[in-house]
């Protein structure tokens, strides 16, 4: 429970110099940063790569929106011998599993990160959400569900078990082409308790529980990769409902005026952050811990909640969480982990994910194809 209170409970510019790996090396002038497209990666571009930049005369640095592909991709480069990214975005259980494939590089929080602005250390205002020694937390968001208002008739959805009703809310679904989630809203909505999901998850005939349940609406599933594609899909009507990030579906709410509610029963808690890949140059290396110490310090985290509903993962942030940049509305109720979104979340086990995502991964996909 401690990682949940954690998770609810979360300018001057304060980093004046690189950190002592950085001030002891050249840096190059370039790097390749990797994110997931979309809203996300735009507000990070705002809140920190832009700012960055303009603090760094001579620095270019572009994006790659292959975050999805992420383990498998920084896989290959390793056995080619030729990693082509500086910093990468990841959920937390890639950076596990990244981390303990010796792909990404470990990191000292304390000494290479910035302190909250009280002197508090990096490691102390991150907490728990420090998962894995190469993993640095960005923010706190959930995959949970948007629908057609004018779709599901008087009686809006308000249980995540109503994604299962067709007879209720007829029409296609859309859900992520993974097994995360949809497995565990699978077995709760099929009447397993929550703090049994897991357990249940790790037997085959668990297994086959979910997908049994995931069956009953297969024939009705849109089956997404990229977190921009449910919103459009709610935005065309072509579904009444599908599961996103957050992010997302404030976006096209609040941003867009789009017909669309939200349905945060069960959201699933996540953990987003950076890795370092393990492998780059003292040059690479240098700007990448340089970039990485401006980009997680307690301002930014907080002024990256200006363009997107995610929480920071610094609680140091929390408090300096204000207003949308352009909408010019209080942006703390949209967070996830605010008390009236939260009353009943899913907290994501991302150590069983790492442990047994590959086997699942093949078993879904088998599945898809059936």
């Amino acid at each position: 429970m401690k990682l949940t209170k954690t998770l609810l409970a979360t300018s001057a510019l304060t980093v004046a110099a690189a950190g002592a790996y950085a001030a002891g090396h050249g840096m190059s002038d370039s790097m390749t940063l990797v994110s997931w497209g979309g809203a996300y990666q735009e507000s990070q571009d705002k809140a920190y790569l832009q700012p960055y930049l303009a603090m760094n005369e001579g620095v270019s640095a572009s994006w790659d929106e292959s975050s999805a592909e992420a383990v498998a991709k920084l896989r290959a480069m390793n056995e080619a011998g030729n990693i082509t990214w500086d910093l990468v975005d990841v959920v937390a259980s890639d950076a596990m599993r990244l981390c303990d494939e010796g792909l990404a590089m470990e990191i000292d929080h304390d000494e290479m990160l910035a302190a909250a602005p009280d002197g508090t250390s990096a490691s102390d205002d991150f907490g728990d959400l420090i998962v894995s020694d190469c993993f640095v937390p960005q923010i706190v968001y959930s995959t949970t569900f948007g629908y057609r208002t004018d779709m599901v008739g008087d009686t809006p959805p308000s249980t995540v078990c109503d994604v299962f009703d067709l007879e209720a809310y007829p029409g296609k679904r859309a859900l992520q082409k993974r097994p995360i989630d949809n497995m565990e809203w699978a077995l709760y909505c099929d009447g397993v308790e929550k703090d049994a999901i897991y357990d249940t998850l790790s037997t085959d005939e668990g297994v086959d529980r979910a997908l049994a349940k995931l069956d009953t609406i297969k024939s009705e599933v849109v089956w997404w990769t990229a977190g921009a594609e449910t919103p459009q899909l709610l935005a065309d009507g072509e579904v009444v409902m599908g599961s996103t990030f957050n992010g997302r579906l404030f976006s096209a709410i609040a941003e867009q005026n789009q017909p669309i509610g939200m349905l945060w029963d069960m959201q699933s808690f996540d953990l987003d952050g950076w890795i370092i890949p393990a492998g780059l140059s003292d040059e690479r290396k240098a700007r990448a811990l340089d970039f990485l110490k401006f980009a997680t310090d307690t301002q930014r985290l907080a002024d990256q909640a200006k363009y997107i509903s995610y929480g920071p993962a610094r609680a140091s942030s929390a408090p300096l969480v204000g207003k949308h940049e352009t909408l010019g509305i209080d942006m703390a109720p949209h967070m996830p982990t605010d008390p009236a979104n939260a009353s009943n979340v899913h907290i994501y086990d991302y150590e069983w994910w790492a442990d047994n995502r590959d086997d699942l991964d093949a078993k879904f996909q088998a599945w898809l194809a059936q």
